[in-house]
């Protein structure tokens, strides 16, 4: 299907994330029509963008994440207007990344923790 993002991720509690995966070695990112609008229709959901930025091969590349519902700004307007969520040099800290993408419950009290057997 157009537009669909590049990753779809089932975590540890059954809820699904979509994550579209970018590069660039400028400030534009070049989001498709079609990707854009998938971003935005599903903007209420858990929908991400990721985008790996290295001007120059000596540069140490950076990694930013971006809900889905900036998608129409970074397409216009290209990572130096847009504020990531999220950013890091690499080597990334993916646990920091994973934590806002795929957020556990730490509120309930009672629940299970994932890592639990029932």
């Amino acid at each position: 299907m157009p537009g669909v993002p590049d990753v779809l991720v089932c975590d540890e509690l059954g809820r699904f994330h979509m994550i579209e995966l970018k590069h660039t070695n400028s400030n534009a990112v070049e989001l498709r029509p079609h990707q854009v609008s998938f971003l935005t229709t599903h903007a209420h959901a858990s929908c991400w963008i990721l985008v790996r930025q290295q001007k120059k091969a000596t540069d140490v590349p950076v990694v930013s994440l971006f809900r889905a519902a900036q998608a129409v700004e970074l397409r216009m307007d290209g990572l130096t207007a847009t504020a990531p969520v999220l950013s890091s040099p690499e080597p990334v800290q993916w646990g920091d990344f994973f934590a806002l993408m795929f957020p556990l419950p730490t509120d309930r009290v009672g629940d299970p923790t994932p890592t639990e057997e029932s």
